[in-house]
């Protein structure tokens, strides 16, 4: 089994509070989640993002509450995990504030690609993985020698970005195109989201990549 277990930070620039702050939000609304019982599917389902609903124009708001809400254990300590791997390196050069709007948009582009390609979907979609997509596609752009560490069971090496990152999204795209012709129902991953947040990540990337040279961030191991 391989598992991401950190990469290269950087020492020095913005201290990645919001990085981090989404970490403890997410865990915090999970938690609550989990106190609903036998109601938490009433809660996901209200709050979730349904592309039939979004593209008549209703319940606008979930494009945005969806992005705190997790299906499960496992769903929420992965994007957790993918979330404080790649965020604080790229929040550390652009900033906060710059971080904050970056994240929403990135899950807001995620939605979009979802929705297009399901406009008829009435499941809730739900999940940190779309914005987490765009940090990760911008992690990509801005650091791609940054060395990933990774454990294969109890033996931890490590790898560059661009080669972890690069897998990752090919195996997105690969297991997105096997789900076009299937119910949306019958996939249980949004794997498109994943890709429309990763794409704009990387668009967004190639606009921070000029910050690095100013910056006074520098990574080390």
């Amino acid at each position: 089994m391989l598992l991401p277990i950190g990469d290269n930070n950087i020492k020095g620039g913005y201290y990645p509070v919001f990085s981090y702050g989404f970490i403890v939000i997410n865990i915090a609304i999970f938690l609550y989640q989990l106190s609903l019982g036998e109601y938490i599917g009433n809660f996901l389902t209200y709050y979730g993002a349904i592309p039939v609903e979004i593209r008549h124009g209703q319940d606008l708001f979930t494009l945005f509450t969806s992005m705190f809400l997790h299906g499960g254990w496992a769903h929420l300590l992965g994007n957790m995990l993918f979330l404080w791997i790649f965020a604080d390196n790229v929040e550390a050069i652009i900033g906060s504030r710059r971080f904050v709007i970056f994240y929403f948009i990135g899950g807001l582009f995620a939605h979009a690609l979802h929705i297009f390609l399901y406009p008829d979907s009435g499941i809730p979609t739900v999940g940190a993985s779309g914005a987490i997509s765009a940090v990760m596609g911008a992690y990509l752009v801005m650091f791609p020698s940054s060395k990933i560490k990774i454990l294969f069971f109890v033996i931890p090496f490590r790898i560059p970005a661009f080669i972890f990152l690069g897998v990752w999204i090919i195996m997105q795209v690969t297991q997105g195109l096997d789900a076009l012709g299937l119910n949306v129902a019958n996939v249980g991953v949004a794997y498109w989201a994943h890709i429309g947040g990763f794409i704009f990540g990387m668009i967004m990337g190639l606009l921070f990549r000029p910050r690095l040279k100013t910056a006074d961030g520098r990574l080390s191991a």
